[in-house]
């Protein structure tokens, strides 16, 4: 009975490393197929990255000419303000000139 047992025992951690094995190389077949994607998508990052450089120093480029150009929308709108009071002409009274 006692051989029995120590048999029954012996096959039970040959089955049971069995098994283990097979769960840890599907698990490293997963994290192969996870670690080709991650590449994939770490050389599409890269391509954007590259794409995307020159897109900084415009921006920093067209900030500034839009800062000019908010400046100068104070005097437009005064300019226009005032134009808006001017008095309309006296022929055809609808305001437009002819």
């Amino acid at each position: 009975m006692r051989t029995l047992l120590i048999v029954l025992t012996a096959l039970e951690i040959v089955l049971f490393i069995v098994v283990l094995a097979i769960y840890l190389n599907r698990i490293a077949t997963s994290l192969k197929r996870i670690s080709a994607a991650l590449a994939k998508v770490t050389f599409g990052v890269r391509a954007i990255e590259s794409q995307t450089a020159p897109i900084g120093p415009g921006v920093v480029k067209v900030n500034g000419q839009l800062a000019v150009i908010a400046g100068a929308l104070d005097g437009v709108a005064a300019l226009a303000e005032h134009a808006g009071q001017a008095p309309t002409g006296a022929a055809g009274g609808d305001g437009h000139e002819r």
